[in-house]
């Protein structure tokens, strides 16, 4: 669905499904409603799945709110640090043959793996959770 997504809105009005640029351009008054369709449908599509015959996605968060507050926030900053955000470079910029997406879609990757054995094995050591 997000590809089906992305390739829709690139061959309807030719721009790239980077979910992090769609947001910043919206709330800095950028001109396009489109924009605030597309936020729409990614917060909205979870209520409809159960429609099409999917099941309620349940998020399983055992972390409290600090980790959260610090997860949106390093999401934040890394995306402004990489230009984009895993739709942009991931589904996108990789579909476009694009080196620098390829390089950020494998740096996010690495990131990601980093962080799941650090949360997973080593701060649970130091913290007890």
């Amino acid at each position: 669905m997000i590809g089906l997504a992305s390739a829709g809105l690139l061959l309807s009005i030719g721009r790239i499904a980077g979910v992090s640029g769609i947001l910043a351009n919206a709330i800095g008054a950028v001109p396009g409603l489109w924009r605030w369709a597309f936020l729409a449908g990614l917060v909205a599509s979870p209520l409809w799945a159960p429609l099409v015959g999917a099941p309620y996605a349940i998020a399983h968060y055992q972390g409290g709110p600090f980790f959260l507050v610090a997860a949106g926030l390093l999401v934040g900053i890394g995306t402004q640090l990489g230009n984009g955000c895993t739709s942009g470079h991931g589904v996108c910029g990789i579909a476009n043959f694009s080196l620098r997406s390829l390089v950020a879609a494998v740096t996010f990757m690495i990131a990601a793996m980093i962080t799941v054995a650090f949360v997973r094995h080593v701060l649970p050591v130091f913290t007890g959770l």
